[in-house]
C-alpha cells in the first residue's frame, strides 16, 4: 500500500508542499487530473472505470450501456465522438449520472488517509475530505504553516484612507489596504464608503483590509446550480465578476464560505480578471469539482492605537473591526461579542439549539438548554447571530454547518456572535432589532423611471425593437411562455422564455428567446402584472390576426464571447440548463434596455457622523467611455449599507436625494454624497444577477 511520506522541514518546503496537495483527496496531482486515492481492498471490476483503469469517480452511464468517470469521459469526448468500449457515436450530453446505489457502493469503498504514516487512520472514500479538513494532524499543520506564511505582518495592514479606490488587478495580494493607489485613482470609481468625520474624537476608520481566499465547491451531479448570483465583467462597468447573492439553501449556502460583494479573481486556476460576463459564466458553470479564488471585504480598521490589540474582553463594541467583517458603530444592529466555551471532553455537546430566520441569513441561538455548557457559562443568550465558530465565517452559514464545526472541534469551541441592541420604547426611530426588516422601514413602493432620469444604456449595449403581424387560425397558439411582470422580484418586464417548435412564431422565426414584450395588438404589456399579461396573451392570441411588438435587448461583445467559447462546452451548458419554466436571462440582457422601462425605488440609508456609508461606485464620465451610468460595486460588511441589506452589487444609481446622476462626472457626486452626513435617499435601479 502506498503512501505519501511527508516531512516538514520548514516554512518554505511546507507552503510549497500545501500549494501542490489537492485539497480533496489530500494527493498530489495536477488540477485537471482525475483524484488520486488508496485504496484498503481490492476494488471490483465492475467499479473501475474503462479509461483510467482506476474506481469510478462521479460516474456516468452511456446510452449504450458502459460507465466512466465524468472527467476521463468529458476529456475523451474533447477528442473524440464515439464511446471508448464499443465505438458507438456519442456525445457527453447523452451521459446521466449513474444510479445512486452504484455511487453509494463507490463513496463506501474503503481508502487510507494519505498521511496514514503518522495519522493512521482508514474511512469511507466520502469520509475522506471531511477527516482531511477536520481531522488530519498532518493537513492541518500543513494548512496553518501555509496560512501563517501568506499572512502579512500586522502593520501591513495599517494604512490612510483615500477617496479612491485601486484598480482591480488580475491578481490581488493576501491582504491588501483598499487606498494602497491613493494619489492614482483609477477614473470613474468613486468611494463615498471611506468618508470620515472630522469634527469629533471618534477613533478614526481608516483602511478597508480585503483577504485572497480559496474555496472549493463540488457538484453531486453535473446539472447542480452553485446557488450564487453573478454581475460584472469586462464588457460592464463593474469589470469585475462580483456576486450579487448567494440563494438560499443552495450549493453556496451550504458550504456558507461566499458571501454577497466576494470578487471572483480565478475559477480553476483560469483568471475572470478580465473575461466578458458571458464567458465567466461558462467557466462557472463547468460539472466539475470548482476552486474559487475570491477576494473578500473584511471590513474597515480602526486609526485608534488600542483597536491594534486584539479585544480582551468578550465585548468589543467600540471596535471598528473584527476578523470577520463585522464593524460595530453608535448606529449599527448590535455589539459583537466573542465567547470561548471549554467542553471536559471531545464529544461533550454544548447545550445550543441554532436555528435559520425567514427574513435574514445567517445562523442563530433559538435556545439554551437548561445545564447545558452553554447555560452555565451564561455569556451566549438567545437570538444572538453567530458570525463565526472557531474562525470559520457563518454570517451565510447554515445550522447543519455550524453543528459540524462544533462537533469536529476539540475541548475549545470559539464563537463570535452578534447581539441586537435593546430598543428603549417601542416605535423608536433608533436601528437595533437584530432582523432586517425592523432595521429600515416598510418596503418602499417601485415607480417608473422619471423622465429626469432617462439615460442612454452603458457603452456596448443597446436595444431595437421588432414587430411582427402574423394571420393565423384562432385555435392555434402562439408557442411562447413568459415571465417577469410588476408583481415579481426586482419588477422584471414580461419577457420570453421559450419559444415552441409547435407555435406560430417558431415558424415565423422573429421572436427569440429573452425578448421583452411591449404589446399585443395594441395592447399595452410593460406595467401588468403576471396574471394580467398571461389573461391579455390568451384573449388576444384567440384572434385571427396577432400584432406582435418586442425589444431585443444587445450587445456589441455577446456574439465575440460566446464564439470564444468552447461549442462543446457551451452546448453543454445550455442542454444542461434548457427549461422554460426556470429560464432566465443574463445580468448583461438587461443593461440595454431602455430607460422608461425600468422600475425604479428609493433605498433611505442612515448613519452616525463618524460612520462611512459603506459602498463604492464605478462609473461617471470617462475620456475612454464617454458618459456611463453609475453601479455599486462594492458593499462593505460592518456599515451602514451592508446592516440595510437592500442595495446590491450591480445595482444602478439614478438619483440622490432626488437629484439625477444623469451627466454626472466623479467632482460632481463625491461632494454630494460626502455632505449627506446622517441621510441619504438613493433611487436605484436593481436587475438580478445570472444563476450559476
Amino acid at each position: 500500500m502506498a503512501t505519501i511520506e511527508t516531512k516538514v522541514a520548514g516554512s518554505n518546503s511546507s507552503s510549497s508542499l500545501w500549494s501542490r496537495i489537492c485539497k480533496e483527496c489530500g494527493q498530489q496531482h495536477e488540477g485537471q487530473d482525475s483524484h488520486l486515492y488508496e485504496y484498503q481492498d481490492e476494488v471490483d471490476d465492475e467499479l473501475i472505470c474503462h479509461i483510467c483503469l482506476q474506481p469510478l469517480l462521479r460516474p456516468m452511464d452511456t446510452p449504450c450501456g458502459h460507465t466512466y468517470c465524468f472527467h476521463c469521459l468529458s476529456n475523451f469526448l474533447k477528442e473524440q465522438d464515439f464511446c471508448p468500449v464499443d465505438r458507438q457515436r456519442l456525445q457527453l450530453h447523452q451521459c446521466r449520472p449513474s444510479s445512486l446505489l452504484v455511487r453509494n457502493l463507490l463513496d463506501k469503498l474503503t481508502v487510507v488517509c494519505p498521511h496514514y504514516e503518522e495519522c493512521r487512520q482508514q474511512m469511507q472514500r466520502c469520509e475522506l475530505q471531511p477527516h482531511l479538513h477536520n481531522r488530519c494532524p498532518v493537513f492541518r499543520r500543513l494548512r496553518e504553516e501555509a496560512e501563517k506564511r501568506k499572512r502579512p505582518p500586522w502593520n501591513e495592514l495599517k494604512g490612510c484612507k483615500g477617496d479612491g479606490e485601486s484598480p482591480s488587478d488580475a491578481k490581488y495580494p493576501a491582504v491588501l489596504s483598499r487606498n494602497s493607489t491613493r494619489d492614482q485613482p483609477e477614473p470613474g470609481l468613486i468611494n463615498p464608503a471611506y468618508e470620515e468625520s472630522e469634527e469629533d474624537n471618534t477613533p478614526l476608520r481608516c483602511s478597508l483590509v480585503a483577504e485572497a481566499n480559496v474555496v472549493e465547491l463540488f457538484r453531486e451531479e453535473p446539472e447542480e446550480e452553485l446557488g450564487i448570483r453573478i454581475v460584472g465583467g469586462k464588457d460592464t462597468p463593474l469589470g469585475n465578476i462580483v456576486i450579487q447573492e448567494v440563494v438560499r439553501d443552495s450549493l453556496a449556502a451550504r458550504d456558507g464560505r461566499l458571501a454577497p460583494g466576494d470578487h471572483i479573481l480565478e475559477v480553476n486556476d483560469v483568471s475572470l480578471a478580465s473575461v466578458p460576463h458571458a464567458r465567466a459564466i461558462v467557466v462557472l458553470r463547468q460539472p466539475s469539482l470548482l476552486r474559487l479564488t475570491v477576494m473578500q471585504e473584511k471590513g474597515f480598521k480602526s486609526r485608534d492605537p488600542r483597536s491594534d490589540l486584539y479585544p480582551s474582553s468578550s465585548t468589543a463594541s467600540q471596535s471598528s473591526h473584527n476578523p470577520h467583517g463585522n464593524a460595530t458603530s453608535n448606529q449599527n444592529p448590535g455589539t459583537v461579542l466573542q465567547v470561548t466555551l471549554m467542553k471536559s471532553q471531545r464529544n461533550e455537546p454544548l447545550g445550543i439549539k441554532l436555528i435559520r430566520k425567514s427574513d435574514e441569513s445567517g445562523v442563530f441561538i433559538l435556545d439554551l438548554l437548561s445545564g447545558g455548557l452553554a447555560a452555565k457559562d451564561g455569556k451566549l443568550r438567545n437570538n444572538d447571530k453567530v458570525l463565526a465558530i472557531n474562525g470559520i465565517d457563518l454570517r451565510h452559514g447554515t445550522p447543519e454547518s455550524a453543528a459540524h464545526i462544533i462537533q469536529d472541534s476539540e475541548v475549545r469551541v470559539n464563537f463570535v456572535v452578534m447581539r441586537p441592541a435593546e430598543t428603549h420604547e417601542e416605535g423608536s426611530s433608533r436601528e437595533g432589532q437584530p432582523s432586517r426588516a425592523a432595521r429600515r422601514g416598510p418596503e418602499p413602493q417601485y415607480f417608473i423611471r422619471h423622465s429626469t432620469y432617462i439615460k442612454d444604456p452603458p457603452g456596448g449595449f443597446s436595444s431595437q425593437e421588432k414587430t411582427v403581424s402574423l394571420k393565423k387560425e384562432p385555435r392555434l397558439s402562439l408557442g411562447i411562455t413568459i415571465a417577469g411582470g410588476r408583481d415579481c422580484r426586482s419588477r422584471l418586464p414580461i419577457y420570453i422564455t421559450s419559444v415552441q417548435p409547435v407555435g406560430c412564431l417558431h415558424k415565423e422565426g422573429t421572436i427569440k428567446r429573452g425578448d421583452v414584450l411591449l404589446s399585443i395588438n395594441g395592447v399595452d404589456l410593460t406595467q401588468l402584472t403576471y396574471n394580467e399579461a398571461v389573461s391579455v396573451l390568451k384573449a388576444q392570441t384567440a384572434q385571427s390576426q396577432v400584432v406582435l411588438r418586442v425589444i431585443q435587448t444587445l450587445s456589441e461583445d455577446t456574439q465575440e464571447d460566446i464564439e470564444a467559447v468552447n461549442k462543446d462546452e457551451l452546448d453543454l451548458v445550455e442542454d444542461a440548463r434548457d427549461d422554460s419554466l426556470n429560464w432566465t436571462p443574463l445580468w448583461t440582457r438587461w443593461l440595454g434596455l431602455p430607460s422608461q422601462m425600468h422600475w425604479c425605488r428609493d433605498i433611505v440609508l442612515q448613519k452616525t457622523n463618524n460612520e462611512s456609508w459603506g459602498f463604492s461606485i464605478v462609473g461617471g464620465y470617462e475620456e475612454s467611455h464617454g458618459q456611463q451610468p453609475f453601479f455599486i460595486k462594492t458593499i462593505v460588511p460592518g456599515t451602514p449599507a451592508q446592516f440595510d441589506g437592500r442595495l446590491k452589487c450591480g445595482d444602478e444609481i439614478v438619483a440622490v436625494n432626488g437629484a439625477t446622476t444623469v451627466g454626472m462626472n466623479n467632482s460632481s457626486l463625491i461632494p454630494m454624497l460626502k455632505l449627506q452626513k446622517n441621510k441619504v435617499t438613493l433611487t436605484v435601479v436593481s436587475w438580478p444577477g445570472s444563476l450559476v
